[in-house]
């Protein structure tokens, strides 16, 4: 019997030298048994997970995110995925691929939103991702999976660089939306750890004792900036953005994403980083004033963020002082009220190295969470 087309296509993957982990949920599980169908496999497919419940997405990404069905959850879930393929097979860097998809696929309850599906790739250079909304009881929900697992290989096929002469069976009105990001060479090594630290944006000649403005800036807005131009006229000094790819307990950041944010931050001066906690980024910025929201500084003391020991959050403060790193904290809204460094019971030995800023000289009470809660909304 003939092959047929996606089998084809499947045997041509198999024979490309590409290493995959692939996350699937909500649709694209039948992708997975595509690629096990055909012999070869093995040499393809390190893992596939089908994170289907809240508990175990959370569990993949570290945290919830904003919408489970999205672009850039697709690409924090191929992110996770290339992570787990790094660590199963460091030797195969320029190999492996971390696949991710997320969908939101025909139920037997009606769904509030579209039906829509997400893939995205995430090697050491490119992230790349494909979308679609699909049209409502056009399709039963058999295919509407066969639709998302088509758009998987066909993703795993552009990654591989085979022939495909399949294609995915959209319908009239149906647009596929694609986006790539080619990384810099510095962006790979920062994803890899051959490097700490890239500089980006215009800098001053001098390079006076820095002062830092870490952050997401997810996205930066103006209370950021009006931080940053206060900071630089109480400390006298010009002030530096720092933007961290790297998350405790979450993947790093995409290519896709760390160009976005670096956009919203166009013209400044920024440092990105690998740098996921402050004890890290002391070690790169010795001496260094960081300006930071209460929210932050009372995380810098929470046991919570030091697997609940006391004797960590003792070290952590002793180290950032033995770097000679000082905070400037600014006002935040804390459950609902208005908090500067004055209302914060912090221990003594942090207190020592911190200075506030009150609320008659800064009061801003925007939340990038809540802007992007709002954008997502409309």
């Amino acid at each position: 019997m003939p092959e047929s087309p996606v089998e084809q296509l499947i045997r041509r993957i198999h024979a490309a030298p590409v290493r995959v982990v692939l996350a699937a949920s909500g649709g694209g599980s039948c992708a997975i048994a595509d690629l096990l169908a055909v012999a070869g496999a093995s040499r393809t497919l390190l893992e596939a997970v089908v994170p289907y419940s809240t508990a175990a997405m959370v569990n993949l990404l570290g945290g919830t995110p904003d919408r489970f069905c999205s672009p850039s959850t697709a690409r924090a879930m191929a992110m996770a995925a290339f992570a787990r393929a790094l660590a199963y097979d460091p030797a195969a860097t320029d190999e492996l691929v971390g696949l991710g998809c997320t969908a939101g696929l025909a139920s037997n309850r009606p769904k509030r939103g579209p039906h829509r599906v997400h893939v995205a790739v995430q090697t050491v250079r490119v992230t790349e991702s494909w979308s679609v909304m699909l049209t409502k009881a056009a399709r039963t929900r058999a295919a509407e999976e066969r639709l998302c697992g088509d758009l998987i290989l066909q993703a795993l096929a552009q990654v591989a660089s085979v022939d495909n002469s399949a294609r995915v069976a959209t319908l009239p009105g149906e647009q596929i939306r694609h986006q790539r990001q080619q990384a810099p060479a510095a962006w790979t090594d920062l994803i890899l750890g051959r490097r700490e630290m890239v500089r980006i944006g215009p800098w001053a000649a001098s390079t006076p004792t820095p002062v830092i403005f870490p952050g997401a800036f997810h996205p930066l807005h103006d209370g950021h900036r009006t931080m940053a131009r206060l900071a630089a006229q109480m400390l006298g000094q010009p002030v530096a953005y720092e933007l961290s790819i790297s998350n405790v307990d979450k993947p790093p950041l995409d290519f896709i994403e760390i160009a976005s944010r670096l956009a919203g931050l166009a013209g400044q001066p920024v440092w990105l980083t690998r740098a996921a906690t402050f004890v890290a980024k002391a070690r790169l910025f010795p001496g260094a004033t960081f300006v930071v929201g209460a929210d932050t500084i009372q995380r810098v003391a929470d046991p919570r963020c030091y697997h609940h020991s006391p004797e960590q959050v003792t070290s952590a403060i002793d180290a950032l002082r033995a770097q000679n790193c000082r905070f400037l904290v600014f006002g935040r809204l804390l459950e609902g009220r208005f908090c500067t460094l004055a209302d914060l019971p912090l221990p003594a030995q942090l207190r020592e190295i911190c200075q506030g800023v009150s609320a008659d000289q800064f009061r801003d009470e925007r939340s990038s969470t809540a802007i992007r809660r709002r954008s997502t909304s409309q």
